[in-house]
């Protein structure tokens, strides 16, 4: 298929850059969009509880 190693890893190497491109730019989107927190089962939102909030 491919005449000699060069080529290969050439190919291999372009796959690979093009994977990692793709994974990055899937992370991004991730990260701006927000985060959807804060519902249950019932689908009322629920307040943020923080770590003082245990003092109740």
């Amino acid at each position: 298929m491919f005449g000699n190693d060069v080529d290969f890893l050439l190919s291999l190497h372009r796959t690979h850059a093009a994977e990692l491109r793709a994974e990055a730019a899937a992370e991004r989107l991730a990260r701006s969009m927000p985060r959807r927190a804060g519902r249950t089962w019932t689908g009322r939102r629920q307040p943020v509880r923080r770590a003082g909030d245990d003092r109740r």
